[in-house]
């Protein structure tokens, strides 16, 4: 048992030196934050190790990428759960607890925002309108506007993407 232990420690070492530098690359590319990929990347080779009784050469590759997609999962989550934390809290705090300069940028992005909604179709728009600045749900927005659910889920499944991509260009 103790020889398998070293067999893979070494299988491990050496795939680490071969194929970080991938690694690396393929969780910058999907989060584009080279500081966190770089501490992915070593999680998911000390979670390797975690692994290391199962692992052998023909199967290192596939451990490692399951790993590397689950941590990417997690942390695309609290990422997303961050944005909406941040969100909520900018659209409750007072003025006063904002910095100005912060304030301004917001209100940029918002101007763009409602530029960007006003060049969406008029379902579109309204969609958008009703679940963003009115806090509204699909079930409710597809019964007041007497859309199907699905529909009212495509338009804003749409109307956010466009709307995102825009600032982006922007930005």
């Amino acid at each position: 048992m103790e020889n398998r232990m070293k067999l893979s420690d070494r299988l491990i070492t050496e795939y680490y030196e071969e194929c970080r530098q991938s690694v690396f690359f393929y969780i910058c590319r999907r989060i584009e934050n080279r500081d966190d990929a770089e501490d992915l990347t070593q999680d998911a080779f000390l979670r390797l190790l975690e692994y290391r009784m199962m692992i052998r050469r023909d199967t290192l590759k596939y451990f490692i990428f399951t790993i590397v997609r689950n941590l990417l999962n997690d942390y695309l989550r609290r990422y997303y759960k961050r944005q909406e934390i941040d969100r909520y809290l900018y659209d409750t705090l007072p003025v006063t607890t904002v910095e100005p300069e912060s304030r301004m940028v917001a209100d940029e992005i918002r101007k763009l925002e409602c530029r960007r909604v006003s060049a969406l179709s008029e379902q579109r728009r309204k969609v958008y309108v009703l679940s963003r600045f009115y806090d509204k749900s699909v079930l409710d927005i597809s019964k007041d506007l007497n859309l199907s659910y699905r529909t009212v889920e495509n338009h804003l499944f749409i109307s956010r993407r466009e709307v995102r991509d825009f600032i982006r260009q922007c930005i």
